[in-house]
């Protein structure tokens, strides 16, 4: 079995080891395993995010993530879905006893730091009981 070797044109910019991005003449090609897979303008950007099949509306969340974190912005932690919780043991129950005195789900997750979303399936799921008051 022979191996064929990706040879990239000089000023690649390889994305992986497989698949770069090479820019010339106002034109960008993309190209895999050396071979040329797909092309446009250099300022068509509807092109841009068809080949990477990103929304224009992503495109521009994540540039301003990256303005303002740079690259460590986009590893670890992401703010906006927070943590899954698992309410159990003491946690589960300082939620009933708050349940019990009639105080909203939503102020409950408030002051324990879960999601409303998770109170509420704790409760369909028959762990926790809504009071009636």
């Amino acid at each position: 079995m022979q191996l064929i070797l990706p040879i990239y044109p000089v000023n690649t910019t390889l994305i992986n080891a497989n698949v770069g991005v090479y820019k010339r003449d106002g034109i960008v090609q993309y190209l895999v395993n050396g071979l040329p897979v797909y092309s446009h303008s250099v300022d068509d950007n509807a092109s841009f995010r068809f080949a990477f099949g990103v929304s224009e509306d992503s495109v521009s969340r994540a540039l301003k993530k990256y303005e303002a974190k740079g690259e460590a912005g986009f590893f670890g932690a992401d703010a906006r879905h927070g943590k899954a919780y698992k309410i159990v043991g003491g946690c589960r129950e300082r939620i009933q006893c708050k349940l019990d005195k009639g105080q909203s789900v939503y102020s409950i997750a408030k002051e324990e730091g879960v999601r409303e979303s998770a109170i509420r399936y704790q409760i369909k799921q028959g762990y926790l009981k809504k009071s009636l008051h």
